[in-house]
């Protein structure tokens, strides 16, 4: 039976919004998933300040709206109308230019009965302050809806080209209230336990590269490896690619293409060899004959690895050894290849050479 794309493959989650869905589309494809949220989002619907730049807002008239996130716009109108403002917003609103930090806020802002002037393609706010700039804001009211930390650089280049600029804090990033979970994730992407992490904002990839660091995980070295870094867009993986860190991402940056962008990337980097008249197939936890899955106690799978990676060429029992999760002896090794041979259902794939160590039989005419 053939199975999902992704069986044997470990993926992570790194999200708070959405995760249990991308966990199970991850799943549907066979992953096993580790969910480990890199940041929080606080809403800050009874905020005070949230409450004082809404009123602000209103009476500004601004000239200029930028949306940032479809999440935010819907939480700042629910909130307005929670403080008996969102008629009058709507209103001063639809009286505005509204421009879009990309598609994503479009749908929320048409929710509302308003409609967007402009989108920017990259989803990138570099795009917007280009836009804004270039047809000049001098003498304008501009309203910026905030996206989980201050517009600093954004907005001081408004302001300093002329702008009066109302900013709406409508929710904030922050760590979550436990970091072992992402602890933990890091801890397993170093030790070449994970497969690929998902990132589908900057603040979570921040989050979870300062993390890493303090918890002395090398991440970095591990997505320059094994382990794939895979980001919903430019703007999520700009804070891995400063770092030289190679990052995948799909064309178009939405969840289900950045799934889809996983499920076709892992299985491309699976080692794949003729043994035994079968294609074998070393994913990351299990490994795949002829389609079908076998999954493999830790140190089974480390041994295979190590096999795999000199296919047909003798591999002695010490560097076996020492491919061992924990390490070991040679003991441990013979103990490992037998419950290998057992899982594979055969002892035809890994034969054992004159007691000084073993290989996988690769089939001559490949």
């Amino acid at each position: 039976m053939i199975e999902g794309a992704l069986a044997g493959f470990t993926v992570a989650v790194t999200a708070e919004r959405r995760r249990s869905e991308m966990a199970a589309l991850l799943e549907r494809r066979g992953a096993r998933v580790i969910s480990a949220p890199a940041i929080t989002i606080i809403p800050l619907i009874d905020d005070e300040a949230l409450h004082a730049a809404t009123a602000a807002c209103i009476g500004l008239e601004p000239h200029l709206v930028v949306a940032t996130t479809g999440f935010g716009f819907r939480g700042w109108l629910e909130a307005a109308e929670g403080w008996g403002l969102a008629e009058r917003l709507r209103e001063v609103l639809g009286q505005a230019r509204i421009l879009a930090r990309g598609p994503k806020p479009c749908g929320a802002i048409r929710a509302a009965g308003l409609t967007e002037e402009w989108a920017a393609k990259t989803e990138a706010s570099e795009e917007v302050l280009e836009r804004l700039l270039s047809e000049g804001v001098a003498g304008k009211r501009i309203v910026v809806q905030e996206h989980g930390e201050p517009q600093t650089e954004f907005v001081n280049a408004l302001r300093a080209a002329g702008a009066a600029v109302v900013e709406v804090p409508v929710y904030r990033w922050a760590m979550p209230s436990d970091t072992a979970p992402v602890r933990r994730l890091a801890e397993q992407v170093a030790a070449g336990q994970i497969d690929a992490v998902t990132f589908t904002s900057a603040p979570a990839v921040k989050a979870f590269l300062q993390i890493a660091e303090e918890a002395g995980a090398d991440v970095e070295q591990a997505f320059g490896g094994r382990t794939l870094a895979a980001c919903v867009g430019p703007v999520t993986a700009a804070p891995l690619i400063e770092r030289g860190v190679p990052v995948v991402m799909p064309e178009r940056y939405r969840l289900g293409a950045l799934i889809k962008t996983v499920t076709d990337e892992l299985p491309r980097r699976a080692v794949r060899l003729p043994v035994a008249g079968s294609t074998l197939e070393v994913r990351g936890h299990a490994v795949l004959i002829d389609g079908v899955t076998h999954a493999l106690a830790p140190a089974a799978m480390a041994i295979l690895s190590a096999l795999a990676r000199k296919p047909g060429a003798v591999v002695s029992k010490d560097q076996l050894a020492a491919a061992l999760p924990r390490g070991n002896d040679g003991h441990a090794v013979d103990v490992a290849v037998a419950r290998l041979r057992a899982a594979l259902g055969s002892g035809k794939h890994i034969e054992t050479v004159i007691k000084r160590g073993y290989r996988l039989r690769i089939d001559e005419a490949a």
